[in-house]
Order: structure tokens, then C-alpha cells, then sequence
């Protein structure tokens, strides 16, 4: 009796009457990707051939492409049963062990296989891969190698050898491996990507871009390579092209999350907001939904909310958790008992230990340290500068240089020099140190300084932060355990010198009008905050607003959105990037810094407060929109806060137009620098060491982190 249109019958699917066609057939739909049908095909066949393992093979492999792994493997169990000595069905249950996330079990079943056929290729491939997968990347490496010799023409095994050798951070022999699969097929765009990789470790930025966009060219419908490529082209500073490989890969596969995110945040930079109401939707959304790739350090510059921020950063942190899993589980490190009354040796690591905001901010507190009672080492995720403040810190503190290590091998460096709390300085912004940590090289770590909110990460013991950006009703959305410190958690340098400025005229700026500035960066400028900048022009006459310049066409493009707000565009001056000397000198010229939400001025704000130029903050309801009012607060100038628009927008406008109010928070200014507790390092010093002190004695006395006011 024919079946109906969801259930082919039997006459309908064509069954061969011989087995061997009937193969064929199987084999053909799979191949053409008609896994449903092949599922359906081979469940009649086995009614004709119910003790045909192959046919029992193929059928499992359909089951599972149909997502439907259960039945596959009581499939292959079959199979398995009917023909022991299959090495097809063993590697197939290896896969399936891995799918499932049992490496270990595909392991040993492929290496009962090899004790069988040993140097059989296939087999000796399938290891390989299940080795990789539990990270155990050397003996991954020896298994693809041994493969080799088996089937020397199999360009894919030499492009695992490649990924085995990059994980192992053997970066040219990487680059030799994916060379010779291209040699062996020269269309194989996995490898060109995969030579891009290599070349992208060691420093050769432009080659890499070149190897990726002829992956591209050779699969255009793989969004992960104009994906990467976008993310080199940011790298060596052509964001336009980034931008328009975000794009391409948007096109090619619009779900792929990580490009939608790097597209918005690119286009803040360059404050391109043509359609940005609705990518930053397509994000918003794509956080609730826990879509993984949304980078939570972007999704500050967001109007959201700090419950949002907090599962934009635990989606993310899963992810990690979920790739390196094995790879903590493999490297095993094990923390040493401190001995009793030891020094605390405490670790800090970041890509900022240079002319960069992170080590302007930290080198006077590293320099107080360095008087103290704490041992205090720098990992520096990047190289050497050579520059002044590089040279300062080193002084000061014992730095490594990991710059050229994996994760693994920096994780094993920072475990081997006995840091007992270790740092995290980036979070999730600049050079990423999420892969690093959760690999916990220290038995204490603690989110600071960079990266302005909750990790979401288990492997992150403790926020440090203070009361007002961390005040109680935002306790509920951070996952680490909250250390306020009495004071505004972000250190400064009060050995910062401010030379002679150019004049006014110089800098393109009115002799005798008023100066607003804002040197935030641009991803912090959004149409909002521009708004409420132009309102506040329109009401102090002939004044001009100060804003650093940006990548190609930024000054234009605000130039015109204030000329649709009703404002001069000439009334707008760039700053070009300037050495940070000669930059902080022209706040000499800035009447006022005007501040931006919902991501506040933090290092930029400490700068424009050290030079003497007063900050008006509206104050957000989330860390990174509450840094400038901390600052403020511990400079004791509660006025300069403000919690509305209206009222940000008239204090600003008041002062605007008072010259001699301007004067007056100038000269408190000054005279607050050598008093106030926001400049005091040797305080800053002391507070920052109670809080490494208690966190250390809960930890050598087997306690659990916990929160504390200090």
C-alpha cells in the first residue's frame, strides 16, 4: 500500500534487490547531502539486508547528520557486532565518542584499533583528531606525523599536522605543514586559513591577510574567513576594510554572531551611524537569545542595562569555559603552598605595560608597591615598547615578557613563578586574556582595572572595584566576589608632567570663546550624547566642541550630523593623536570636558582632572557609566555630577557661559592635586595591599572568596 507524502513507501524509495546497488544508492544521497532521504532509504534496505554492516554503517551516519545520535549508535553497536574487525565502524564510534564529548573514550578504541592494524593512516588520523580534542596536542602531532608516512598524498593530514603544531606555538613549522597541503591541493581553502593562522602568530599581519582572502576567493560562502580577515585589517589599522568584511561576512551567513558585533562596534568607532538602531537591535537580541559572539566589552557602548551585561559576559565566558575545559583539565597545574610569612608574590597581567591607558594609570602604583611588603611581577602580552613607561615598571616590578607564548605556555610560566593572586588588567577588552585565566595559572584571580564590569567567568574570583561604580543594587549582576576598596578603585600618575600648550589659534581654536572638549573615544560617542553636545552649543554663543579625529571620514561625518542639529559645522575641532604629553597639555585650552553615556570618560577623564580641567559626568546606571562620577567624588566636586540630560545639559550651559566659575574649578583643581586622595599613591598603595592581604589569607586557610568592604 503506498505510503503518504511524509512517509515514502517502500515502492516509492526504489530498494535495488542486490546489495551492492542498494550501497550505492546510499552512499549516493548522502553525498548529495539528502541525509533525511538516505535515513529513510536505508531503514527499508534493512528490511531486505537486516545483517548487513555496511548498510548498518551507513545508516548510522545518516541517523546522526539527522541529529539523531542515540539511534545512530545503537546503530554502529550493530554494525559493530556483525563485523568487529571494522575499522570504518571503530572510527565511526570514535567520532560519535567525540561528538558526545568523551575523548578519552574514542582514544583508547582507536588505539585498541592501531594495536590491530598498526600505521593504518585512517585510523591513525581519527586519533589524532580525538587527541586534539582533549588538548594533547603533542601526542595529536606525533599521530597526524605517523599518518603521513601511510598516505604521504593526503593533503588533510597535513593540514592537522599544521593545527597540532600551532596549538604546541611551533609557528613556522605550522606555516611548513599548511604549505605542504597546499602543494598537495592548492584549492584548499582550510589550509590557506589555516596558513593565515600561522602567519598571524608570528607578526606577519599583511601575508596573513592576503592568505585569508584567497580562502575567501576560494569558498566565498564561508563567513569565518572575511570574519578573520576583518579582525587583521582592524589590526593594522585599516578599519574601513574591516568594516567591509564584516559586511561580507554578514552576507555570506547572517547569523554569524561575532561579525554582527564587531560591525556595530566598528561603525561607533568610526561614528558611521547610518543604520545603527538596527544592528545595535539585531545585538540586543542576540544577547537574550545567549547567542555566543557578542563581545561584552563593546556591548558596554550599548544602551542596556547591567542584567544584560552580565549575560553578554556569561554567554561569552561559557564559551571559553567550553573550549579550554580540556586544556586545563590536561595541563593540571597545581598551586604550591605558600611557605608561612612569605611575601605575596602577586602577578598582573596585560598588553598595556607601555605607552598604553593601562600602564599611564598603573606605573606610579606599581612604583609604591615596590616599597611595600608585596612581590610584584608583570606579564606583558606584548612586546617592549622601549618607551618611558615600560622603562619605569621595570624598575620597579619583575616583568616577563609572554608576548610570543600560547596560552598554555604563558599560563605554565606565570604557575612556575608562584604567583599566588594574579591580576586580569585587560577583561575582555584589548588583547583578551580570557583564554589565559581560565586555564587558572594562579589559586586567586581578580578582574581590575581595564575592563569595566562582571567577567560572568568561573575562573575569576574577584571584582575590585569601589562603592559608586559598584554600588549595592548592582551586587546582584556580578558573578565574582565584590572587594570595594575606599576609594576610587582606578589608580592615577601624579608624576605626569604637563608641558607648555601651542596657542589657541594654533590648535584652531577661538582665542576668547568657550572650549568644550571631549577627547573620549569615538565608540563612546553616540548619536545621544552628540545631541545634547550640539543643544549645549546652540546655548553658549560663538563656543566650539573639541573632539579627538578618527579613522577616515569621522570629522566629516560629525561634521554633517551637526550641521543637521542646527549647528556650524566649523564649530567643530579635531584633535589629531598626539604623543600623551603634548596631548595633555592642550587641556590647558578646554574650558570644560564634556562626558558621554552610556560609557563614561575613565582614563581620559583622570588625564583632563590631573591638567586641571573640570569634568561634567551624567551618571549611568552601570559600572562603565559610573567611573567619572567616582573620580568626581573622590576630588570632592559632587556638582560636577549630574543624573538627568536636562541637568547635564544646563550645569553645562551655565558654566558655559561663567567665566569666572570656570576659573574657580580650574584653580581647586590644581591645588587638589598634591591633596586629594584620587592622586595619593602611597594611600592608593596601602588600600590596594589590604585587599591582596585578605584575599590571600582566605586562601591559605582553605576558605572560600568572599566579598568584603575594606
Amino acid at each position: 500500500m503506498p505510503g503518504g507524502p511524509d512517509e515514502p513507501s517502500h515502492m516509492s524509495l526504489s530498494i535495488p534487490a542486490d546489495l551492492n546497488s542498494a550501497l550505492q544508492r546510499m552512499v549516493s544521497l548522502l553525498e548529495g547531502g539528502d541525509n533525511a532521504g538516505a535515513e529513510r532509504f536505508a531503514s527499508l534496505a534493512r528490511r531486505d539486508f537486516p545483517v548487513a554492516p555496511e548498510l548498518i554503517r551507513l545508516h548510522a551516519i545518516a541517523l546522526n547528520r539527522c541529529q539523531r545520535p542515540g539511534e545512530a549508535r545503537l546503530a554502529l553497536n550493530r554494525a559493530a557486532e556483525l563485523a568487529p574487525r571494522s575499522i570504518e565502524v571503530q572510527c565511526n564510534l570514535a567520532s560519535l565518542s567525540l561528538q558526545e564529548g568523551h575523548p578519552d573514550a574514542a582514544i583508547e578504541r582507536l588505539r585498541a584499533v592501531l594495536r590491530e592494524h598498526p600505521g593504518h593512516p585512517a585510523v591513525l588520523h581519527g586519533l589524532g583528531t580525538a587527541l586534539m580534542f582533549a588538548a594533547r596536542f603533542e601526542q595529536a602531532r606525533e599521530a597526524f606525523a605517523m599518518a603521513t608516512h601511510g598516505a604521504p598524498e593526503h593533503a588533510g593530514l597535513r593540514l592537522n599536522l599544521a593545527a597540532a603544531e600551532l596549538e604546541l606555538g611551533h609557528y613556522r613549522q605550522a606555516e611548513n605543514h599548511a604549505n605542504e597541503a597546499l602543494q598537495l591541493n592548492a584549492g584548499m581553502d582550510a589550509a590557506h586559513a589555516l596558513r593565515a593562522y600561522a602567519l598571524r602568530a608570528q607578526r606577519r599581519l599583511e601575508d596573513a591577510i592576503e592568505a585569508l582572502r584567497q580562502a575567501e576567493r576560494l569558498a566565498p560562502g564561508n563567513a569565518v574567513y572575511p570574519y578573520e580577515t576583518g579582525l587583521l585589517l582592524d589590526q593594522v589599522g585599516n578599519l574601513p576594510g574591516a568594516i567591509a568584511a564584516w559586511r561580507r561576512a554578514l552576507q555570506a551567513d547572517p547569523q554569524i554572531t561575532p561579525a554582527l558585533s564587531e560591525l556595530l562596534f566598528a561603525q561607533r568607532r568610526c561614528c558611521d551611524w547610518q543604520d545603527l538602531d538596527d544592528l545595535a537591535a539585531q545585538v540586543r537580541l542576540a544577547v537574550v537569545d545567549r547567542r555566543p559572539g557578542i563581545s561584552p566589552f563593546a556591548f558596554m557602548a550599548e544602551n542596556s542595562d547591567a542584567a544584560a551585561q552580565a549575560l553578554c559576559a556569561t554567554t561569552h565566558a561559557a564559551g571559553i569555559e567550553r573550549h579550554n575545559a580540556p586544556r586545563r583539565r590536561q595541563l593540571d597545574l597545581r598551586h604550591a603552598a605558600p611557605e608561612a610569612g612569605s611575601k605575596i608574590r602577586t602577578g598582573f597581567v596585560a598588553d598595556g605595560f607601555g605607552e598604553h591607558a593601562t600602564g599611564l594609570l598603573l606605573v606610579a602604583l606599581v612604583e609604591a608597591l615596590a616599597e611595600g611588603d608585596l612581590e610584584v611581577h608583570l606579564f606583558a602580552t606584548t612586546p617592549d615598547d622601549g618607551g618611558p613607561i615600560r622603562q619605569r615598571l621595570a624598575t620597579a616590578a619583575t616583568v616577563h615578557d609572554i608576548a610570543g607564548l600560547t596560552a598554555t605556555q604563558a599560563a605554565r610560566r606565570i604557575n612556575d613563578t608562584g604567583i599566588e593572586v594574579l591580576f586580569d588588567l585587560n577583561g575582555y577588552c584589548g588583547r583578551d586574556n580570557a583564554d589565559l585565566l581560565s586555564l587558572r595559572p594562579a589559586p586567586v584571580q581578580v578582574n581590575w582595572l581595564a575592563y569595566p564590569g562582571t567577567s560572568g567567568a568561573p575562573w575569576i574570583d574577584y571584582l575590585l572595584a569601589d562603592a559608586i561604580v559598584a554600588p549595592d543594587a548592582l551586587r546582584p549582576h556580578i558573578s565574582e566576589k565584590l572587594v570595594r576598596l575606599p576609594r576610587c578603585f582606578q589608580p592615577n600618575d601624579p608624576t605626569r608632567d604637563i608641558t607648555g600648550a601651542p596657542s589657541r589659534t594654533a590648535c584652531g581654536l577661538p582665542e576668547h570663546r568657550t572650549v568644550f572638549a571631549c577627547f573620549n573615544n569615538h565608540y563612546k560617542l553616540n548619536p545621544a550624547a552628540f545631541a545634547r553636545f550640539m543643544l549645549i552649543l546652540q546655548q553658549v554663543p560663538d563656543s566650539v566642541l573639541w573632539l579627538l579625529d578618527g579613522p577616515d571620514g569621522t570629522a566629516q561625518r560629525l561634521r554633517r550630523a551637526a550641521a543637521l542639529l542646527d549647528v556650524a559645522p566649523e564649530r567643530l575641532v579635531f584633535l589629531p593623536r598626539l604623543p600623551h604629553a603634548d596631548y595633555l597639555a592642550r587641556y590647558a585650552h578646554v574650558d570644560l570636558f564634556l562626558d558621554t553615556l552610556p560609557y563614561n570618560a575613565h582614563t581620559t577623564a583622570s588625564d583632563a582632572l590631573w591638567a586641571g580641567c573640570p569634568v561634567l559626568t551624567l551618571r549611568g546606571d552601570t559600572f562603565p557609566g559610573r567611573v567619572a562620577a567616582s573620580l568626581l567624588h573622590s576630588l570632592g566636586l559632587p556638582e560636577l555630577i549630574t543624573d538627568d540630560e536636562d541637568s547635564f545639559i544646563a550645569t553645562a550651559v551655565q558654566l558655559g557661559n561663567n567665566r569666572l566659575a570656570r576659573t574657580a574649578l580650574r584653580h581647586y583643581l590644581v591645588q587638589q592635586r598634591n591633596v586629594s586622595p584620587l592622586f595619593d599613591m602611597q594611600g592608593f598603595a596601602a588600600d590596594f595591599e589590604r585587599a591582596v592581604h585578605w584575599m590571600s589569607a582566605r586562601y591559605r586557610i582553605g576558605r572560600p572568596p568572599a566579598d568584603n568592604d575594606l
